[in-house]
């Protein structure tokens, strides 16, 4: 608690909170934020040892071992979803060694984390489909925060592919990109939610024979 409030927290995606609506009647909404993986990442050019790529697949990857912890992809990054790491993980062993993963190995102090797009289980995939002789299927892949996710909010695949999920989500008018303005070109977009607030408008009631008819809009 002491460290998260001088900021030292670590996180791969961050919840933010937005208020609507009336004092008298408030709602909240919800939006995740991670690592947009942008094609035109800012990140990525101000980073002086290269520690911060883009892959051929379009994913903004981090090779660890090389970065030195400047902190430029950092400031630079206009959704701030790059985290510093404060602390050394492998020493603090309870109860934090039942909660480590297997599969990803444990960043040292110094370096910058974020979201991966579970590049990991993609690799696993990809692993799986040579072992079976079959073809790759990004939609087959699913990442750590669509599983957990109880809404099935989240939806991954491949956005070259149009018949995917992914794909034809991409293509709703409901749609849109944080910061769109910026020309980052995000690969992890948003969707609107349609709310149906309007409380309807009931008739006055005059005796009983007499009844006006509701309207809504």
């Amino acid at each position: 608690k002491k460290y998260m409030l001088q900021g030292r927290e670590m996180t791969w995606m961050r919840i933010d909170r937005y208020y609507v609506g009336s004092p008298e009647d408030p709602d909240t909404v919800f939006q995740p934020v991670a690592c947009l993986h942008c094609d035109n990442a800012p990140c990525e050019t101000v980073c002086p040892v290269a520690a911060t790529t883009h892959s051929d697949e379009g994913t903004n990857d981090m090779i660890y071992n090389r970065c030195v912890g400047t902190r430029y992809c950092a400031n630079n990054c206009p959704y701030k979803v790059r985290r510093f790491n404060w602390f050394s993980y492998t020493k603090i062993e309870s109860p934090l060694h039942m909660a480590l993963n297997p599969e990803v190995t444990v960043r040292h102090r110094g370096v910058m984390e974020k979201c991966t797009f579970c590049i990991h289980r993609i690799k696993d995939k990809k692993r799986e489909a040579v072992a079976q002789a079959k073809e790759f299927k990004a939609s087959e892949v699913v990442t750590a925060c669509q599983q957990s996710c109880p809404a099935n909010a989240i939806v991954f695949g491949d956005m070259n592919d149009p018949e995917s999920e992914v794909s034809k989500a991409f293509k709703d008018v409901r749609t849109y990109s944080l910061l769109e303005e910026l020309n980052t070109v995000p690969a992890l977009r948003y969707r609107y939610k349609v709310r149906n607030s309007e409380k309807l408008k009931g008739g006055d009631h005059h005796g009983h024979d007499s009844h006006n008819k509701g309207g809504h809009s």
